[in-house]
């Protein structure tokens, strides 16, 4: 990889908090949420490990919940709901994460759509000329809050850092 590279993560599917710690993993079709550090992936080194890649700019858009509530968040049997977040504190300045909730919400998906809310606008971010991932966050925002509203669930799609310091950074299309 060249130091100008861009890379760009997405994933849509299930996520899971980790009971003991309430850690979130991001679990594969084929993953078990009663064997999360086996058959999952640790948010944390996700995140980590992107982190230190020598490139330019990293984006992550995750299309998924860490709540263990539902929606596209899976739970080990026996287990309750977590009242976490996804800790993306720890981001290295070339990296960016635009997520489809925020806290304890569920990520749903619109059955007439065929597709998860988020990625349904994010899709439709890109092919209305939406440029970088700001841009993308202030259009999808309100669409994604209403759809998921008459769906009867509180789904507000989050971003890191602050909109502010992203202004012109984290291009997803020239």
């Amino acid at each position: 990889m060249k130091k100008d590279s861009r890379v760009i993560v997405y994933y849509s599917g299930h996520g899971a908090p980790e009971p003991k710690t309430g850690d979130a993993y991001i679990v594969p079709f084929d993953g078990d949420p009663n064997y999360l550090e086996v058959t999952g992936y640790p948010l944390k080194r996700l995140y980590d490990k992107l982190g230190k890649l020598q490139v330019a700019e990293v984006v992550v858009l995750l299309d998924s919940c860490f709540s263990g509530a539902g929606g596209r968040s899976v739970l080990a049997k026996g287990a309750r709901p977590l009242v976490m977040m996804a800790d993306v504190s720890a981001l290295s300045s070339n990296m960016a994460v635009l997520s489809a909730t925020q806290g304890t919400q569920i990520s749903t998906s619109s059955p007439e759509k065929g597709h998860g809310v988020f990625t349904y606008y994010f899709l439709k971010a890109l092919k209305d000329g939406k440029k970088d991932i700001a841009e993308i966050y202030e259009y999808i925002k309100p669409l994604v809050e209403n759809e998921a509203k008459e769906l009867n669930v509180q789904q507000s799609p989050s971003i890191s850092p602050d909109v502010e310091k992203l202004n012109g950074r984290f291009g997803l299309r020239k």
